[in-house]
């Protein structure tokens, strides 16, 4: 019966089980594998990236996923979706930099492009140039044959990273064809890091959001241009327009009488921690509030809304850790904007004049500074009123077609300087509009999609040439303009 048994019951030969138990290791060893390969993946998204060295802030947590899922999702946007997209330029044709459309001429500011790039004028910028400046980027972008390439080092805060990539793509998108390769090193932490002193034999190039007069930086537009999902700020376009709707929703009459100030005084700025003492309307004609982005974040971020703080015939403007992004949103307000002894400047800062686009406040006794120019608006409305519009006319001029022309110009003329081809170095990876809204979360991919642009009709504006003495002429007479407030409020004392 045994025997009967026996052999009823089918007979595999004898290699099958290896082979079985061979495949199952296989197959258990690749998706280790894939996940291994993954986790080692640098991403836009942040994946495996450490913080900078220089500047400690926490990861994102990406514990939601499953580790599978996550390997899967970054090989699936990083290596199986650019190479089958042609959203830059490559599906467009090559526009000629002789267009017969007239463009327009660029804003004066423009010409401090030359002046950021002048330090490489004579050295050129060369291959150890970019290296060196390796030591102190983020990630380095090679735009090649219209494509992007991205080699990244450290994590940037929030989606920084993300958004900045997005205005290089549209910026390619925009004027298919025309951005010649480049090759350079970009930083996406606040402070300006390549100091003068230290640097002075040896010059390097670094891109980041501001510089001042002691560094190298080279400013770039900063990622709020497209958005900042975090705290709900849509792009620049649509941020501007709402920003102009609500400063119009009352007469300058029927404005506050007072400075408003609303911010986050935790971010180690002593200015910050001071103007902190201010807030009294009667004594010091100023309303300063404490920015909770917890709270707002829980509250649908509708107390922090930019269009409804414009009810005030004055803003303040204070720098953070260092340069802020709100500089151009409390200006766009058409509220005489106070600008309190800025040590930084961002690419369009540069073009703002003092007692024209905007009412210069000392560091220097802080609290009766801003009460001086509350005073002297409030005795003067018609003119407080002019500056603050003509500081709101400053913030419409510069669109985002601006914007466009801004960077094209910069990485235009700083590839002049290059002297060898850039070619994308063995790490890098392309990035491409498909791949980022790949990574992007829900709200990201929003908010990225709203700024998507098409091949513009019309060429780049005209970058006036070089010249030093008119941007020499410009600083001494902000220099003027903020010595005479000073002395006026000295008489006042």
């Amino acid at each position: 019966m045994a025997a009967s048994l026996r052999s009823t019951i089918p007979r595999y030969p004898s290699y099958l089980l290896p082979c079985l138990i061979g495949c199952v290791s296989l197959t258990l060893l690749f998706v280790y594998q894939v996940d291994n390969f993954a986790s080692r993946t640098k991403t836009v998204a942040g994946h495996n990236l450490d913080p900078t060295p220089w500047h400690i802030f926490p990861l994102k947590n990406f514990d939601e996923e499953t580790r599978q899922a996550r390997a899967y999702k970054i090989i699936q946007c990083q290596f199986l979706t650019c190479p089958y997209t042609n959203d830059n330029t490559t599906a467009q044709p090559r526009r000629s930099k002789s267009s017969s459309k007239l463009s327009a001429e660029c804003p004066e500011f423009f010409r401090y492009i030359h002046r950021d790039l002048e330090p490489w004028s004579r050295t050129g910028i060369t291959k150890n140039h970019i290296m060196e400046a390796k030591n102190f980027a983020a990630f380095r972008v090679v735009i090649f044959g219209g494509r992007l390439y991205l080699d990244l080092y450290y994590a940037c805060v929030q989606s920084r990273l993300m958004f900045t990539i997005w205005g290089l793509l549209q910026m390619l998108r925009r004027y298919p064809g025309m951005v010649p390769d480049v090759d350079f090193m970009f930083d996406c932490m606040d402070r300006p890091i390549i100091n003068k002193t230290e640097h002075s034999s040896m010059p390097l190039p670094l891109f980041r959001y501001d510089t001042t007069e002691d560094h190298f930086d080279i400013p770039f537009p900063d990622w709020s241009f497209w958005g900042w999902p975090e705290i709900n700020i849509r792009s620049w376009g649509e941020e501007f327009q709402d920003i102009k709707r609500g400063s119009q929703s009352k007469s300058w009459s029927k404005k506050w009488p007072r400075a408003y100030w609303k911010g986050n005084p935790d971010v180690l700025s002593p200015l910050r921690t001071e103007l902190m003492q201010c807030n009294h309307s009667r004594k010091w004609g100023a309303q300063i509030m404490r920015q909770n982005w917890d709270e707002e974040a829980r509250a649908g971020f509708e107390g922090s809304k930019l269009s409804n703080q414009c009810d005030y015939r004055y803003k303040i403007y204070a720098e953070g850790f260092a340069w802020s992004v709100s500089l151009k949103y409390i200006v766009s307000c058409g509220s005489l904007a106070l600008i309190i002894s800025p040590q930084y400047e961002d690419f369009f800062s540069r073009g703002l004049i003092p007692k024209e686009n905007y009412w210069p406040v000392s560091a220097n006794e802080l609290c009766r500074s801003i009460k001086f120019a509350v005073d002297w608006g409030n005795a003067n409305p018609s003119k407080a009123k002019a500056i603050g519009k003509a500081g709101q006319d400053f913030m419409e001029a510069l669109s985002m077609d601006r914007v466009y022309d801004y960077m094209f110009h910069l990485i235009s003329e700083y590839s002049k300087l290059q002297d060898f081809k850039p070619v994308p170095p063995p790490d890098a990876l392309e990035a491409c509009m498909d791949s980022i809204l790949c990574f992007a979360e829900q709200k990201e991919k929003e908010f990225l999609k709203r700024s998507t642009v098409f091949p513009s009709a019309t060429p780049p504006c005209t970058l006036q040439p070089a010249d030093g003495n008119l941007i020499k002429s410009w600083l001494q007479q902000k220099q003027r303009a903020i010595e005479d407030v000073r002395e006026m409020e000295k008489q006042n004392v």
